[in-house]
């Protein structure tokens, strides 16, 4: 792997891939994030710092002793990652058995596990101070978790069960009853939204991303982004065959249920695994490439999520919202902890490759 310096940021070269920014040196971020990992888990960061929103080299050393629940530049460790970046390299893809489809992506198949008001993103070490929220994926996930827990404790509702991650979003609510509607069905995409795969590169372990606005709070009629929606292995009306007394949500008919896609950045700033606003450090691509400012392609992560209910007329709400009564609000954590090996390898056979894979490999 050569080095390359480009504007005055150091760049390590993988063969063909595209250039992959290295982490900033830790001298030029905030006091008190550790940029090293003590566990060895690949392309850990140290405990989130708060920080201001500004770029991390402009953060003062006095913001890292805020409390670490407002959130902070988590920066990679950047030895880890260029250890990634080269095992990734040296791979070769297996090959690929007649009859597999090439729809670039692979996929991580989840059922509910535990509700809590705990978010180790936004509140981390601070149990209760969030909105319900449904996690799917790593059993032990609550308020306290850090990367190394992701590691420690491995239990897992998802398949495959090398997919250590962290999953959730709001808890949705019947409006007629309070009670909670947990998901059914809960399938992770790991895909590429480009039309090419040059530079594709995999997850680093760590990362923490949110989709979604929590606090949007407007009205989501028949026809409108960001709905709830009808769905079967079948045609249907996605948008239902009724609405719901407030126009807000679905009524499905047939066999269709309720659902929600929704989709998360798939370009990363290569520096740091969590920011601020936990949005900052990745960046949705365009045409086809990432942005300057986040030059890494990363797998794009995609939530299908899937309801038992099937629609009523007093609607449903969201714990994000119970006020406004609409989907506006649903929004989704992911905290990223793969075996470094399976993702890998699932990234170079299914998505530089551009091939169909399901939770098991390639899909024959």
């Amino acid at each position: 792997m050569a080095l390359a310096v480009v504007a005055g940021a150091v760049y390590f070269r993988a063969g063909d891939d595209a250039a992959v920014p290295a982490a900033e040196p830790v001298s030029a971020l905030q006091s008190g994030v550790s940029g090293s990992s003590s566990d060895g888990s690949a392309g850990l960061g140290g405990t989130s710092a708060s920080a201001s929103a500004s770029s991390p080299a402009s953060a003062s050393p006095s913001s890292a002793k805020a409390p670490a629940a407002v959130g902070g530049w988590v920066p990679v460790d950047p030895a880890a990652w260029k250890a990634q970046v080269d095992a990734y390299a040296a791979l070769s893809p297996d090959p690929v058995p007649a009859g597999v489809g090439n729809l670039a992506e692979f996929r991580a198949d989840c059922q509910y596990s535990h509700s809590a008001a705990d978010d180790p993103i936004v509140f981390p070490g601070l149990p209760g101070a969030s909105h319900m929220h449904s996690f799917v994926g790593n059993k032990a996930t609550n308020a306290a978790t850090t990367p190394s827990d992701l590691t420690k404790f491995t239990a897992t509702t998802c398949k495959p069960v090398l997919d250590h991650s962290a999953y959730w979003v709001p808890t949705l609510y019947d409006a007629a009853t309070n009670q909670p509607v947990e998901t059914t069905g809960f399938r992770v995409y790991y895909r590429t939204r480009m039309n090419t795969s040059t530079g594709q590169l995999p997850m680093p372990n760590g990362l923490r991303m949110i989709a979604g606005d929590a606090k949007k709070s407007v009205p989501t009629p028949r026809g409108s982004q960001g709905q709830f929606y009808c769905a079967f292995y079948g045609p249907g009306d996605l948008d239902g065959i009724a609405r719901s007394t407030n126009g807000n949500w679905p009524i499905c008919g047939g066999d269709a249920t309720l659902h929600f896609m929704l989709a998360f950045p798939d370009c990363w700033d290569g520096k740091n695994l969590d920011s601020p606003n936990h949005k900052d450090h990745v960046a949705f691509g365009a045409n086809n490439t990432c942005p300057k400012t986040h030059p890494v392609k990363i797998p794009a992560v995609t939530f299908d999520i899937q309801y038992g209910a099937k629609g009523t007329t007093a609607g449903y709400y969201l714990s994000s919202d119970k006020q406004g009564a609409s989907a506006s609000s649903m929004h989704g954590d992911a905290f990223i902890m793969w075996d470094q090996t399976t993702m890998n390898k699932r990234t170079k056979n299914c998505l530089l490759q551009r091939r169909t894979c399901d939770d098991n490999g390639y899909q024959q």
